[in-house]
């Protein structure tokens, strides 16, 4: 029979907990010690309130597929995070249920269809060997972040958006406020009009004057009455930013992690068999997960899951840090091995709601990890590790710098 958990206040946990400075790459110790206690544990949350937090794989799975568990922010119980520190909206249909999810989700599915990503291989392919080539040719120590993990994904979203990459300094710089959960509500919503501003221009210009990108078939979509001109907006931004934050931190990250991982490096840089290469990079997604606040939704109906009870009205928070180091699933799990078959993991989320753009990221992950390291075999960090500033201060987990040389 299950139980429903009523701990006393004062032995309730605070989420989000602190990583450990000396493990930059391993969730923080406390997530461990609830994860080996049980499935399911109440969180105090920013503002004071309490919500579960998930911490094993079949549970997060479970949930993400539940669909009594709502994406849904406005629904009572969703685990926002509501302090002055933070300030949220929905971002298109990544924040709504079904059927209004899935409906505006098949509007933007074709372009991220693998067979349509694979083509565009040879094209990231020249964009990281333009790079390494500016690399080579420039001056050492360099700033990896800047000068090569946010162009690419940054590139590459561009093209296929149509958004001239001329104006990345705009929407690089609103996006990191947008993602820093240090920053006031008014700075982030600052930030999210002004890219509202210059998307909807961008939109405008499409719908009279269409062309061959994922801009225009979304002006499409409102010249058939399908879409507002502002769902169409918060769609492109939605777009822009998970095009090229997520990815961008990855590289960094993935990076710094192999050059903390020599013997793992080594075989990354000696070997010529793609499948290596794709298994190393679904092994840094589960290994590295950066969306370290975890996937936070909001329960509609009573759920019973692992002996407990879910009740409507309740939050949830799947730790997806924390399930992909779960030992049942993943054998000595706290270890980076590339050559183990990691492809279960979780880094993209799953349901309805898994990444839409998983095959775009992990070609693009894929395209770098294969060749930075073999084109520049002598990489390695021009700065200790204790010296490099982790993204403790973001909702997309990374580095905000990454000095290397050769």
């Amino acid at each position: 029979m299950a139980d429903t958990l009523t701990p006393d206040a004062t032995a309730v946990p605070e989420f989000p907990m602190p990583r450990q400075s000396r493990c930059p790459f391993d969730p923080p110790p406390a997530l461990k010690e609830l994860q080996s206690e049980g499935p399911l544990v109440k969180v105090r949350l920013w503002d004071g309130s309490e919500s579960w937090l998930v911490t094993r794989y079949a549970e997060q799975r479970a949930l993400l597929g539940d669909p009594r568990v709502s994406a849904d922010t406005d629904r009572p119980g969703y685990p926002t995070k509501a302090s002055a520190e933070a300030g949220e909206g929905k971002l298109s249909f990544i924040m709504m249920d079904d059927p209004e999810h899935a409906r505006l989700r098949r509007m933007v599915t074709a372009p991220f269809a693998v067979k349509k990503i694979e083509a565009l291989r040879p094209r990231v392919q020249k964009i990281v060997d333009g790079l390494i080539d500016d690399l080579l040719a420039g001056p050492k120590p360099v700033d990896l972040v800047d000068a090569f993990a946010l162009p690419i994904p940054s590139l590459v979203i561009c093209e296929l958006l149509g958004v001239p990459y001329e104006d990345h300094d705009l929407f690089q710089e609103n996006t990191k406020t947008m993602v820093r959960t240090t920053a006031s509500p008014e700075e982030r919503g600052a930030a999210t009009r002004e890219m509202a501003g210059y998307l909807a221009g961008q939109i405008g210009k499409r719908v009279a004057r269409p062309q061959d990108d994922m801009l225009s078939g979304i002006a499409a979509r409102i010249t058939a009455g399908e879409l507002t001109h502002q769902q169409a907006t918060e769609m492109a931004l939605l777009l822009l930013i998970a095009g090229h934050e997520t990815t961008a931190n990855m590289i960094a990250l993935g990076t710094l992690a192999l050059l903390h991982h020599p013997d793992q490096l080594q075989l990354l840089r000696e070997t010529d068999d793609p499948k290596l290469v794709a298994s190393a990079v679904e092994e840094l997604l589960r290994y590295l997960h950066i969306t370290h606040l975890g996937r936070r939704r909001a329960v509609t109906e009573d759920i019973e899951i692992a002996g407990q009870f879910i009740r409507a009205g309740e939050g949830v928070i799947m730790v997806n840090e924390i399930g992909n180091r779960d030992p049942e699933v993943f054998e000595d799990p706290d270890r980076l091995d590339i050559t183990r078959d990691a492809r279960r993991h979780v880094a993209f989320g799953f349901g309805v709601h898994q990444c839409l753009g998983q095959p775009l990221a992990r070609m693009e992950l894929q395209v770098v990890y294969g060749t930075l390291y073999k084109r520049i075999p002598t990489l390695k960090p021009a700065a200790p590790l204790e010296d490099v500033r982790f993204k403790t201060d973001a909702f997309i987990y990374g580095v905000h710098e990454l000095p290397v040389t050769w």
